[in-house]
C-alpha cells in the first residue's frame, strides 16, 4: 500500500475530514489533499507529525523508495531556499552603490564618485538610478524575511523579480555610461545565474 492509501486509511480510521487532520498537524488542507492524491509527499517533520499523531511508525508509514523520493524532495528545497537566500542578501548588498565611488561624475570630470555625491548628471537619471538600487534592495530584504517561511512560490517570486532588477539596473547604467556601476550589477546577476543553474543541474 502507497502512503497517500495509508493516511486516507488513517484519517478515516479516526472518521476525520481533511480539514480536521490539517488542523491537527498545522498545515493546509492543500497539503493533506496533495498527499492522499499521490501528487507529493510530506517533509521529514510531517511525516514526524504524522507517525505521532496516529501512533504509527514511519517505516509503517512510508516504504524505502518512497523514503528516498522525501529525501531527494526535501534536499531540493532546502538548496532552492539556501540559493534564494544568497540571492536576496547580493540584491540587499546592491547598498553598497550608494556609498562607493562607482560613478563618473559627467564627462568633464576623470573623478569618481558615490551616487549620492553625483552631480554631473540630470537629476532625473540620478533619480533613476536611486528608484532602481533602492528597490532591488527592498526585494532583497523582503525575500531574506519570506525565506524564514516555508513558501517556496514567494521565494521563485522574489528570485525572479531581483533577477530582472539585476537585468535593469545593468542596462540603465550601461546605457548612461555607468561602467562601474554596471560592472558590479552584472557580477552579482552572474553570481545568482550560477548560483540557480547549478541548484536546476542538480
Amino acid at each position: 500500500m502507497e502512503f497517500n492509501e495509508k493516511l486516507q486509511e488513517l484519517r478515516k480510521s479516526r472518521s476525520m475530514t481533511q480539514e480536521e487532520l490539517a488542523e491537527a498537524l498545522f498545515v493546509s488542507r492543500t497539503a493533506i489533499s496533495k498527499w492522499e492524491s499521490g501528487r507529493g509527499y510530506p517533509n521529514i517533520d510531517s511525516l514526524k507529525e504524522i507517525s505521532r499523531f496516529f501512533s504509527v511508525t514511519i517505516d509503517d508509514l512510508i516504504c524505502s523508495d518512497e523514503m528516498i523520493t522525501v529525501a531527494e524532495i526535501e534536499k531540493r528545497e532546502f538548496a532552492d531556499k539556501y540559493v534564494s537566500l544568497i540571492c536576496n542578501i547580493l540584491d540587499v548588498l546592491l547598498a553598497i552603490l550608494l556609498f562607493i565611488p562607482a560613478f563618473g561624475n559627467g564627462s568633464e570630470s576623470s573623478v569618481t564618485v558615490s551616487l549620492f555625491g553625483l552631480t554631473g548628471i540630470s537629476f532625473w537619471v540620478k533619480t533613476v538610478f536611486i528608484v532602481i538600487i533602492v528597490i532591488t534592495i527592498i526585494n532583497g530584504i523582503c525575500g531574506v524575511i519570506i525565506a524564514n517561511f516555508n513558501k517556496p512560490v514567494w521565494n521563485r517570486h522574489r528570485l525572479i523579480t531581483g533577477a530582472a532588477l539585476s537585468i535593469l539596473a545593468v542596462i540603465v547604467f550601461i546605457a548612461t555610461r555607468q561602467p562601474y556601476a554596471g560592472i558590479v550589477c552584472f557580477l552579482f546577476l552572474v553570481m545568482k545565474g550560477f548560483l540557480i543553474t547549478k541548484v536546476k543541474q542538480q
